[in-house]
C-alpha cells in the first residue's frame, strides 16, 4: 500500500532467539578479504548480545569491552589454565569417537573441557574408518579455547568457534546406529497469520492518518507496526529446541536478517536488502523470505567409502518471494524480487568472509558439516564395522543436551527509512538442511588423486591407553 505523502519505508523482520547472540563488531572490519591466518583482535569488541527468557522470549544486552582489555584478560588466563599441548595450534587434530566416548564414560559422564570442548577442533574436515583399530575419527584445524564476553566458547589465537561435543552429540543422535534418521534439521521463524491481519488493518488505518496529516512521525509506524504483528512464533525441526544445536540455527537466521534489513554492520562490504530496494520496485504486500541451505557438493569420498573429506564453505543463502493478502495468508509472488536476489547472492558468495569475522556464521557452517558427517557414518556402517553403539553419547540420561531454554516467541524488529514511500510487510524464512543429500551419488565429489585416502593411511591412530586424541 502506498501513500502519496509517505515519505518513509518502513521493513520487519522475523527476530530469531539465541541463548547468547555475539561476534565481533563490523565498525572496524570493513574489508573484503578474510584472512586464514590468526587474528587476536577479531574478537577484542563491543559484543551485542541476547538470551531466552523463562518464558521462551528473546532478551537483548550489549556488552561494551573497550580496547579488548577484559578479553584478553580472559584469552591469558586460558593459556594459563588449558595444558600446553592441546591449547597449542594444530592444522590437523584427530579426534577417535569411539575412543572419546569411552573417556567419558570413564569420567561418568562428566566431560573435562578438552572433552567438552573436542580438544579446541575449530573445523570437520575429514571423517576417517580403520577397520584394523575400529577407530571412528573426525580430523580438522584446532587451537586452544576461551569463552568471550558473550558465552560462546572460541579459539584463543583467531576468535574461531569451537566444535563443541554437545553438537556433535546432537548430530550423532539425529544419524543413529539404529538405522532411523532424521530428513530435516532447521528452524523457521514466522509471523502469525493474525499478526499479518493485524498488520493489513494497521496500514488501511494509517492511510487515513496521513490523509489528515502528512508528517506522522515515523515512530508512530514502527510502534504501530510492532505491536500489530505481536510476536512471532520460532519452529524448530529435527533436533530438540532445548539443545545449543538448535540456539546456533535460530541465532544465525536472525542475524543474518538483521544484515539484510541492515539493523546490524556485517564486518565484510555487504549491501543490505534495504540498500538494494528500489522505490516503486517493491510491491506494499510482499513478503520476504530468506533460507540458509547447504551446499550439498561438499563431500569428497573414497571408493571404500573409509575416508571422506568436507570441502568447500558448506552454506548458501536463497530466497522466496510471497505476497501476504488482506486477511494475512501467504501465497506465493507471481515475479521475483532483484533486491532479495542481489542481497542473497551476494551474501552465499562472502559467507566465507563472514564466517572469518562473525562466528555465529562459523557455527552454523559447523553445525552443517557436523550433521552431514553424521549421515555420512550411518551411512557407510561405521557403526556396525567398529561395534559402536555410541555409548552414553546416544543417552540422554546419563549425557544430557537438553539444557537449553526453547527459543518460541520473538518481538516483531522493524526499522524505519527515510526511502520512498512504500510500507513492506515481514520477513520469515530459516534454516533447513537435508544432510542426506550430501551424500546423494550426483553430489558426491571422488577421490580421483587418491589424496583423502592417502591422508587417511597417514594419519592412522596408534595411541596410547585412556588417549583419544592426537596431532
Amino acid at each position: 500500500m502506498r501513500w502519496q505523502n509517505v515519505g518513509y519505508r518502513v521493513l520487519f523482520a522475523s527476530i530469531v532467539v539465541a541463548l547468547v547472540l555475539g561476534g565481533a563488531s563490523g565498525a572496524n572490519a570493513q574489508d573484503d578479504s578474510s584472512s586464514s591466518g590468526d587474528n587476536n583482535d577479531a574478537y577484542l569488541n563491543s559484543l551485542a548480545g541476547v538470551y531466552v527468557d523463562a518464558d521462551g522470549v528473546l532478551r537483548k544486552r550489549e556488552i561494551n569491552d573497550p580496547g579488548g582489555r577484559l578479553m584478553r584478560q580472559r584469552v591469558a588466563a586460558a593459556r594459563a589454565a588449558i595444558d600446553t599441548d592441546v591449547f597449542a595450534r594444530s592444522k590437523l587434530r584427530k579426534i577417535s569417537l569411539n575412543r572419546l566416548e569411552a573417556a567419558l564414560r570413564n569420567h561418568q559422564g562428566v566431560p573435562n573441557d578438552a572433552m567438552r570442548y573436542l580438544a579446541g577442533l575449530q573445523r570437520v574436515e575429514y571423517v576417517f574408518y580403520y577397520p584394523e583399530s575400529k577407530d571412528i575419527v573426525l580430523a580438522g584445524p584446532a587451537q586452544g579455547w576461551v569463552t568471550d564476553l558473550t558465552g560462546r566458547v572460541v579459539g584463543a589465537f583467531n576468535g574461531r568457534p569451537t566444535v563443541q561435543l554437545q553438537d556433535l552429540a546432537v548430530a550423532l543422535r539425529a544419524f543413529p546406529p539404529a538405522g532411523s534418521q532424521t530428513s530435516v534439521i532447521g528452524c523457521s521463524i514466522d509471523p502469525t497469520p493474525e499478526g499479518l491481519a493485524r498488520f493489513e488493518q494497521f496500514k488501511r488505518q494509517l492511510t487515513g492518518l496521513y490523509a489528515r496529516n502528512p508528517n506522522v512521525p515515523v515512530e508512530t509506524i514502527v510502534n504501530g507496526t510492532r505491536e500489530a504483528m505481536g510476536k512471532q512464533k520460532v519452529s524448530i525441526l529435527g533436533v530438540s529446541p532445548k539443545t545449543h544445536f538448535a540456539q546456533v540455527l535460530v541465532e544465525a537466521d536472525y542475524r543474518m536478517k538483521l544484515i539484510g534489513l541492515g539493523m546490524e554492520q556485517p564486518p565484510v562490504r555487504l549491501a543490505s536488502y534495504v540498500d538494494r530496494a528500489a522505490h516503486g520496485r517493491v510491491a506494499g504486500n510482499a513478503m520476504q523470505r530468506w533460507y540458509f541451505l547447504p551446499d550439498y557438493q561438499c563431500v569428497r569420498v573414497t571408493d571404500d567409502g573409509l575416508a571422506a573429506e568436507l570441502v568447500g564453505d558448506g552454506v548458501k543463502l536463497i530466497g522466496e518471494d510471497e505476497m501476504v493478502t488482506a486477511a494475512g495468508e501467504r501465497k506465493k509472488a507471481a515475479r521475483g524480487n532483484r533486491a532479495s536476489r542481489l542481497f542473497v547472492n551476494d551474501f552465499t558468495v562472502k559467507y566465507p568472509q563472514l564466517a572469518a569475522r562473525s562466528p555465529i556464521f562459523a557455527e552454523l557452517r559447523n553445525l552443517i558439516d557436523l550433521a552431514v558427517m553424521a549421515a555420512l557414518i550411518q551411512q557407510e556402517g561405521y557403526y556396525e564395522r567398529s561395534g559402536w553403539d555410541l555409548g552414553i553419547l546416544g543417552d540422554e540420561s546419563q549425557f544430557k543436551l537438553d539444557t537449553y531454554p526453547a527459543p518460541q516467541l520473538v518481538e516483531t524488529a522493524v526499522t524505519a527509512r527515510f526511502k520512498g514511500n512504500t510500507l513492506m510487510t515481514p520477513l520469515g524464512g530459516g534454516v533447513h538442511i537435508e544432510p542426506t543429500l550430501a551424500l546423494d551419488s550426483e553430489n558426491l565429489l571422488t577421490d580421483d588423486t587418491a589424496r583423502v585416502e592417502a591422508t587417511r593411511q597417514q594419519l592412522a591412530p596408534k595411541l596410547a591407553e585412556g588417549q583419544w586424541w592426537w596431532d
